[in-house]
């Protein structure tokens, strides 16, 4: 089979530490951590008392208050961040057909904050069901791939990927997949998370998944450190308009990058640890290399799951070792999680950006928060700590891992 390139011709961000493509990565070049009190909740009961927040976020800039209302804030945040990208591709809304033109987004839980709402709503009355009626559109979590489609007129590919942590990285292979198919001409991908509520952190403060440095919420989030405690929740969108290159060329865009292949595996092992000896880790960056016909010398850099909890970051880091060999000594790798927090769902589209931005301006971000040396990690590695580096970096690898054992890697490759 014939398998079409297919190229990145538009990316939008809305972050912790930048609420569009430029502050963004201002934030990730500069190590600014997005770590602080929470404030959209009272939290002071709670085991951990601090998130990466959007800061200065209101809908209102981007929408109506009245359409504002209608959609829970994930759907928000990826409205948001899919119209940067489309207005950085400069998609000729048009005169390209509509048929051909998809919309594939991902989100962990989805509308986590209108359920809540709508529960302790129903919970104060007097048992009455009373119901907003856009209390189920809100919530589910494909209706921000609907809405995307519903604004732009898309009528191409539409559904909602949801795997967990890996979900955005999932729906950017999903795209990838069939753009190169010739499915579609374009398809706009990536993910969205609002899980920055009672129930969000309540419910993984009861995992013990995140930490609990509520004196210092801006050095919380340390990968690879040795005292890391587990991982700061975020929030916030990742957008990439994914094109065939030949349709890209065709119209004069702009090309940051190459999609160049992807991979999927399961652990097969636990519902919330890893595989204690990394197996579907090792297996699906294997799969991404395959798939993207190169070797584990070609790759440059590796932007990591990295979550900052004890086991997770040993587990990624020995399937690297495993995979690359000595070329694992020779590459850059790092974690922006440790500037972004987690953004569950979304965490896969903004950390394929932050490769996307490491190849074109030819920095590697840093994994800030390095204090303490873990001795179960080889001192060979250069995991980027504290401060950005400059390389060419010609080829990324992203990596994402979910809850249920779900694994995906996506390569990036510079533009030809």
């Amino acid at each position: 089979m014939n398998l079409r390139r297919v190229v990145i011709t538009g990316i939008g961000a809305l972050t912790p530490i930048g609420n569009n493509l430029k502050a963004y990565w201002e934030g990730l070049r500069n190590g600014t951590s997005g770590a602080a009190p929470i404030t959209k909740f009272d939290a002071t009961l709670f085991k951990t008392r601090f998130s990466c927040e959007l800061k200065g976020f209101d809908p209102t800039n981007f929408m109506d208050r009245k359409e504002a209302r209608k959609v829970d804030p994930y759907t928000q945040y990826a409205l948001v961040a899919a119209d940067e990208a489309i207005q950085l591709a400069n998609l000729p809304l048009d005169s390209i057909d509509p048929d051909r033109v998809g919309v594939i987004w991902g989100s962990g839980v989805g509308g986590l904050i209108t359920f809540q709402e709508e529960v302790k709503a129903f919970a104060k009355g007097d048992g009455t069901p009373r119901f907003n009626p856009f209390f189920i559109p809100k919530m589910i979590p494909d209706i921000a791939a609907g809405h995307i489609s519903i604004k732009y007129g898309f009528r191409g590919p539409n559904y909602a990927v949801v795997s967990a942590c890996a979900t955005s990285t999932n729906a950017i292979f999903d795209a990838f997949t069939h753009l190169r198919l010739g499915r579609a001409d374009v398809i706009i991908t990536g993910g969205s998370e609002a899980a920055v509520c009672e129930a969000g952190v309540g419910g993984f403060n009861a995992m013990k998944a995140l930490s609990e440095r509520n004196d210092s919420p801006a050095t919380a989030s340390r990968p690879y450190d040795k005292e890391r405690d587990g991982f700061v929740l975020g929030e916030g969108a990742g957008a990439l308009v994914l094109e065939t290159y030949e349709h890209a060329k065709a119209r004069g865009a702009k090309i940051w990058g190459e999609v160049l292949g992807g991979g999927m595996s399961a652990d097969a092992y636990h519902i919330t640890a890893p595989h204690p000896e990394g197996a579907g880790i090792t297996k699906v960056m294997q799969h991404a290399l395959e798939d993207a016909g190169i070797k584990p010398s070609d790759v440059d850099y590796i932007n990591t799951h990295g979550t900052s909890t004890p086991l997770g970051d040993i587990g990624e880091v020995r399937a690297i070792e495993k995979v690359f060999g000595e070329h694992a000594y020779k590459m850059n790798i790092s974690s922006t999680k440790s500037m972004t927090g987690h953004l569950l769902g979304a965490a896969g589209a903004i950390e394929a950006i932050a490769c996307l931005l490491a190849i074109n301006e030819g920095i590697v971000p840093p994994t800030i928060n390095h204090f303490t040396d873990d001795e179960g990690l080889d001192p060979r590695l250069n995991l980027t700590f504290n401060k950005a580096q400059q390389r060419n970096v010609r080829v990324a690898l992203s990596n994402t891992f979910g809850f249920g054992g779900h694994n995906a890697s996506i390569i990036i490759g510079k533009a030809e």
